[in-house]
């Protein structure tokens, strides 16, 4: 193994143990902040940029941002928050619907998280650029514990997926540039919930993990001198989740013929899920020699993903969770202001639309619409090197649970929740050349 293979092998490594981000930043559970200088305009123009190669996670033809053998290291720093109040459950299964007992209010569920990014780049020619990057694409982390009155629907519930990207950019002329990369994927899932019914219960835990491939590729174009425009994709990836289940207490649970007619054992299971597309459509127009405005418009791909059928080795019926998640689009809007030669001020806001609907929201996807707020700068200590920060403001719509404990929640029974979310991001970057 070379050294770069041993340090991509390593990053690899700590960006798997700290990928699982808080689901109260992005929409759905897509994380945005791959860069502290785009999170800065709240990714206004951030498919057009030329500021850095780490507008390359949103379009691989933008590495040609590198003159010079560059390497970009990013971190966000997500400070959640999410209130869960009038929580009512019941088994629905169970004579007159009888209700749960446990916590009904729960302001624990999510923990601060760090979401890495890193890039690398080399110009082969005058004209061409190879990249390599790791990035975190998508996250969710959340743990209700066992004690609250919803556990029988989830107590936790963890997707971490990391992308090791390679990239090629070429520059065609003056004003066109083209890119694009190949991914490897790698993505575990982790769901936790009661099993039973309220007083003859006991726990069930699903690790499940795989590999799996996409690509990316994109288009800068600059038509004219200050305007730029862009335009970058990124494709579905695939997953066959294979992994085990493990129950604890559940001896007396098996005994009572609770589970009509199976018993819960430790098994295997599987699952297929197809995390989604990302399309990404910007402008930036430079307003004067200091002043640039930029626009972006993002669509996720979220009806690729129908919801969780888990497949188990055994006689247990299947666990099914239906996502009913629609298409979704995020608009930005943002500014760059360069201050002086060694100072640039960012801000921006956006707007990032939930892919949940009212009918299918679960205590698994409590998601809502979000508002950004952002503001950053970057400070050049040389030709050769800068240090980037952002600090972004979430805003997330109060939503509500309603499960009525019919159809596949017949075995999770009944549950009404209301939850209030937002979040703080801190970002920070260093870009070196060499």
């Amino acid at each position: 193994m070379t050294t770069s293979s041993k340090f991509l092998f390593r990053a690899s490594l700590v960006a798997a143990s700290v990928a699982a981000a808080s689901s109260a930043y992005s929409a759905g559970f897509a994380l945005n902040d791959h860069s502290a200088t785009a999170s800065g305009k709240a990714l206004g123009g951030v498919a057009a940029s030329n500021a850095d190669i780490s507008a390359s996670f949103w379009n691989p033809a933008l590495f040609v941002n590198a003159k010079e053998t560059t390497v970009f290291v990013s971190g966000a720093y997500v400070m959640p928050s999410m209130d869960v109040t009038n929580i009512s459950a019941n088994n629905a299964t169970a004579a007159g619907g009888t209700a749960i007992a446990g916590s009904t209010t729960n302001s624990d569920s999510v923990d601060n998280t760090f979401v890495p990014s890193f890039y690398f780049a080399k110009p082969l020619s005058d004209k061409t650029v190879a990249g390599i990057s790791l990035n975190v694409p998508f996250g969710l982390s959340g743990d209700y514990g066992d004690d609250w009155a919803g556990r029988f629907h989830a107590t936790e519930t963890s997707l971490q997926d990391i992308a090791l990207s390679f990239s090629l950019a070429h520059r065609m002329n003056d004003w066109v540039s083209v890119g694009a990369s190949v991914q490897v994927h790698k993505a575990e899932v982790v769901l936790g919930s009661a099993v039973g019914i309220s007083g003859v219960e006991g726990d069930g835990r699903i690790e499940a993990d795989d590999t799996g491939y996409g690509y990316s590729f994109g288009i800068a174009m600059e038509p004219r001198k200050g305007t730029r425009l862009g335009l970058g994709y990124r494709s579905e990836v695939d997953f066959d989740f294979k992994g085990d289940v493990k129950y604890k207490n559940v001896a007396t649970l098996n005994a009572s013929a609770l589970t009509t007619g199976y018993d819960l054992i430790d098994t295997t299971v599987s699952d297929s899920i197809t995390l989604p597309s990302v399309l990404t459509l910007s402008m930036e127009q430079d307003l004067t020699q200091k002043l640039i405005f930029g626009l972006s418009a993002i669509r996720t791909g979220w009806g690729s993903m129908d919801g969780l059928n888990i497949d188990f080795d055994s006689a247990q019926p299947n666990s099914v969770l239906t996502f009913g998640f629609e298409d979704q689009w995020m608009y930005s809007a943002g500014l760059t202001y360069v201050y002086s030669d060694q100072l640039t001020l960012r801000t921006g806001v956006a707007m990032d639309n939930s892919p949940v609907t009212d009918k299918y929201r679960s205590a698994r996807t409590p998601d809502g619409d979000r508002k950004w707020i952002s503001v950053g700068a970057t400070y050049d200590f040389n030709d050769m090197t800068s240090a980037t920060f952002a600090f972004t403001h979430v805003m997330i719509d109060d939503v509500s649970v309603s499960r009525d404990g019919t159809g596949e929640d017949r075995a999770r029974g009944k549950l009404s929740a209301d939850y209030s979310s937002s979040a703080n991001v801190v970002s920070v970057a260093m870009n070196m050349a060499f």
